[in-house]
């Protein structure tokens, strides 16, 4: 990576129907709005099908924007030992693709990611998305996936900005 060139950062939301993506690029304490969007694989597909849709997209998004480190954001765990399990694999996919493509992948609670952006890790859906429109403007109106997903590249910055700052230290 050239050191004049801003970072870009990866952000994933995990999910098997909608798997949220963004992409920042952060110049010192600067961050600005790269991409976003989300990947729905069809629910008529197989499972196998949706996960290599799942997979084969996130490539494609690495690919097109080129970051140089991605963020996912870690499962809650689900009362259903199914669900839990099918985004397990999602989340797989989120984390093997970007690796595959030799960025480092760093991995963030959900109550951190919110704290991140709002600053209380118990925020709503709603929140996220109010600061992800403050934070990143130009990033527009997004869907909660896709907010979501920013606010976990978000976090990834400060997380980065914050282990800079104590080695320094």
């Amino acid at each position: 990576m050239n050191a004049n060139q801003p970072l870009r950062i990866l952000g994933l939301d995990p999910g098997l129907r909608r798997t949220g993506w963004g992409v920042v690029a952060v110049d010192g304490a600067r961050l600005t709005h790269v991409a976003h969007g989300v990947i729905a694989p069809k629910d008529s597909l197989a499972f196998s099908e949706r996960l290599l849709i799942l997979f084969e997209a996130i490539a494609e998004v690495i690919a097109l924007h080129a970051p140089h480190e991605a963020a996912v954001e870690e499962t809650f765990m689900n009362n259903n030992a199914q669900s839990a399990l099918k985004l397990g694999h999602a989340r797989a996919c989120c984390l093997i693709a970007p690796a595959r493509a030799g960025l480092s992948v760093a991995e963030y609670a959900a109550t951190v990611v919110k704290k991140a952006v709002v600053g209380t890790g118990a925020a709503d859906k709603a929140q996220v998305g109010f600061m992800i429109r403050r934070l990143l403007p130009t990033a527009g109106d997004t869907t909660s996936d896709a907010a979501d997903a920013l606010a976990v590249a978000i976090a990834h910055a400060h997380a980065r900005r914050a282990r800079a700052y104590l080695g320094a230290a």
